[in-house]
């Protein structure tokens, strides 16, 4: 089947915003080269709203003259008048475009209430028994807390493994001083002195989500 060949006309209209290559305007509209490659040899018709939307955005030009101009079939008989087939086109290309963000939405929802249930399954033990051990603490004073602690330990624990996240030192800990990895409360050690974490600090990965926080161990108490 023979088609347009719309390159010169998106080329065009890339240079009146001031965009000089496919490369740039994939990267200024946030769509694939293969789209792009895609708009150029068969127009709109195979083309996404949501990467029409982008592109109108990024060209500067209304969704309406964006279709006009890469159409296959002349939707318009004059440029500033555009046809009820037009108008008729760009409607339901915008209804498209809502129903496809009601159903991301409806994804991100269902991927929320996974992952919250995801998450109470791992805390299971510490939503059961934690309310009940608390009660009898507050009953009896001379509960040891030692025997609170696991309660709340192990499920925390669990609950970080599963989602990669490592502690950077337990509490306790004397080791080097490093201040990629370690916050002062107090003191001006040098780096590599010996310090005490005070409160642990995490990391998922290569990713530092809380410095350690130290002391140095001459001040430590």
């Amino acid at each position: 089947m023979s088609h347009t060949d719309f390159t010169q006309k998106l080329q065009g209209l890339m240079q009146r915003v001031g965009i000089s290559s496919f490369r740039a305007l994939s990267r200024t509209a946030g769509v694939s080269e293969r789209q792009l490659l895609r708009l150029r040899r068969f127009g709109v018709e195979q083309m996404r709203v949501d990467v029409l939307l982008k592109l109108s955005q990024a060209l500067q030009l209304p969704l309406t003259e964006l279709v006009a101009t890469f159409s296959q079939v002349e939707l318009v008989k004059d440029k500033d008048t555009p046809t009820q087939e037009l108008l008729q086109y760009v409607a339901q290309l915008k209804k498209e475009y809502e129903r496809s963000q009601q159903q991301i939405q409806q994804q991100r929802q269902i991927l929320l209430q996974e992952f919250q249930q995801s998450s109470l399954q791992l805390l299971e033990s510490l939503l059961l028994q934690f309310p009940t051990a608390a009660h009898k603490a507050r009953e009896n004073l001379q509960l040891p807390a030692q025997n609170i602690v696991p309660l709340v330990q192990k499920p925390l624990e669990k609950l970080l493994q599963q989602w990669g996240v490592e502690a950077i030192a337990p509490v306790g800990a004397e080791l080097p001083y490093d201040p990629q990895l370690h916050q002062l409360l107090e003191g001006n050690p040098q780096p590599g002195e010996i310090v005490k974490v005070r409160y642990t600090g995490y990391r998922q990965g290569d990713k530092l989500l809380y410095r350690a926080k130290v002391s140095p161990v001459s001040l430590r108490v």
